[in-house]
């Protein structure tokens, strides 16, 4: 009796532990089809995802400009990124697979970027997306030695997503 009674307990801190490390969650969304993501989520979770195509599309097709490269890589080390975005979102589908292409030839580790996907209402499994004000996704938060330095918000002001980005990380 005492053995099962340590088992159930093992598994039972096993099963909150693994429970408790769940960031996202995932759903339908109504009016695409398309899967919902909701909470913390990085982009290995996008490149992954079957039903993403969209993101290796983008990922792929897209060649950044040197300079962008290289404003990112000499920022990177006092740089970090909060992203928020929806995977039923086109215009989040156009520009994240873009950044993290950019994040990844620029050098800018993994840690350096959070990603928070949020549904239709701009909610996520967290308070984060309120906290932070997004009322439009994609925003892309550029934080500079843990200040808000700027935000890119879909396609920036003039719709030039890639000069809108540009001259945040030259702030």
């Amino acid at each position: 009796m005492r053995l099962f009674f340590y088992l159930f307990l093992g598994t039972f801190f096993c099963c909150q532990k693994l429970h408790a490390q769940l960031s996202y969650t995932i759903s339908t969304d109504t009016k695409t089809g398309w899967l919902m993501y909701k909470g913390l989520i990085d982009k290995n979770i996008l490149k992954q995802e079957p039903s993403f195509y969209w993101y290796a599309n983008g990922h792929d097709q897209f060649q950044p400009d040197s300079t962008f490269i290289q404003a990112m890589k000499l920022h990177k080390d006092s740089t970090q990124f909060i992203l928020f975005g929806g995977t039923w979102c086109d215009d989040t589908q156009s520009i994240l697979p873009r950044f993290f292409k950019l994040q990844e030839l620029a050098g800018v580790p993994d840690s350096s970027v959070s990603f928070f996907a949020v549904d239709r209402q701009k909610k996520s499994i967290s308070h984060v997306p309120e906290a932070f004000g997004i009322s439009h996704v994609p925003t892309i938060i550029i934080m500079k030695n843990g200040k808000e330095i700027g935000r890119l918000v879909e396609y920036g002001p003039n719709g030039d997503w890639n000069r809108a980005f540009y001259e945040l990380l030259l702030l």
